[in-house]
């Protein structure tokens, strides 16, 4: 079966960074789009980050674009969102979603595979 695994959470400095990973199995990762989404307590799902399943193409949330960056490494089934400047507002669980075909979209609804989540608490 399917499984997106995330790892890389955890608890930084305002300033700081981190490299959230996802790797996936069960499927062929190089026909699908990846992307990124976070929820935090009492808020609704936000997408973060897609990028295509080619890798031709990203797209970012509004309130990461400069800050944070989606690539992908389809030789060991696994994206990456490299997380820089981390602002305590960017805490929350994040997830990585998996879309056939898809491209860098950032509604939830086309991603037809979801991992479990991993934390990423930013202190100030």
């Amino acid at each position: 079966q399917v499984q997106l695994v995330e790892s890389g959470g955890g608890l930084v400095q305002a300033g700081g960074s981190l490299r959230l990973s996802c790797a996936a199995s069960g499927l062929t990762f190089s026909r699908y789009a990846m992307g990124w989404f976070r929820q935090a307590p009492g808020k609704e799902r936000e997408f973060v980050a897609g990028i295509s399943w080619s890798g031709g193409s990203t797209n970012y949330g509004d309130s990461v674009k400069g800050r944070f960056t989606i690539s992908r490494e389809n030789a060991k089934n696994t994206v990456y969102l490299q997380m820089n400047s981390l602002k305590p507002e960017d805490t929350a669980v994040y997830y990585c979603a998996a879309d056939f075909m898809g491209g860098s979209s950032s509604y939830a609804a086309g991603y037809g595979f979801w991992g479990q989540g991993t934390q990423v608490t930013v202190s100030s």
